[in-house]
């Protein structure tokens, strides 16, 4: 299964002049704890909740002040191509909850360990769904005796 598959498209994001209050806006709206910096299509940045409230207001600046202040400007990224295993394997060696999802050039979405955890819901679904409709078939109780050659 391919990155694309499973990524939040599109992805919620803002130019690196923007401010706090208003990436903290646009985060509320879109119920998301990250928001993608690009600037001319260009990935700039990341900054997440804890961004604003650890460097951000937290950190003395005014609400006014612009997100590339906070942001993380080095972004570990996958390719929307790239198989689901690649971004498993990048969030255990990195240790970040998000990763932005390229193709080509562009920004294509965002991969969080959520969507991961909601992928793998879903696929548990698909596998015990068969098994929980034959169990929903079965009578309650021991096993018929009729039939059986050493009931008595």
């Amino acid at each position: 299964m391919k990155v694309s598959e499973v990524m939040t498209a599109p992805p919620v994001s803002v130019a690196p002049h923007a401010s706090l209050l208003e990436v903290t806006r646009r985060m509320a709206e879109s119920a998301v704890g990250s928001v993608l910096v690009v600037e001319d299509e260009v990935l700039r940045g990341i900054v997440t909740d804890r961004d604003l409230a650890v460097r951000g207001l937290g950190g003395g600046l005014d609400r006014e002040a612009r997100v590339d202040a906070v942001m993380s400007a080095e972004v570990v990224t996958v390719d929307a191509d790239d198989d689901l295993q690649v971004a498993y394997r990048t969030f255990r060696r990195t240790g970040v909850r998000r990763l932005p999802v390229l193709d080509g050039d562009g920004v294509a979405g965002v991969l969080t360990i959520d969507d991961l955890f909601l992928d793998l819901f879903r696929r548990l679904a698909d596998l015990l769904g068969p098994v929980a409709w034959s169990v929903l078939q079965e009578p309650p109780g021991p096993p018929s005796a009729v039939g059986d050659p050493y009931a008595r």
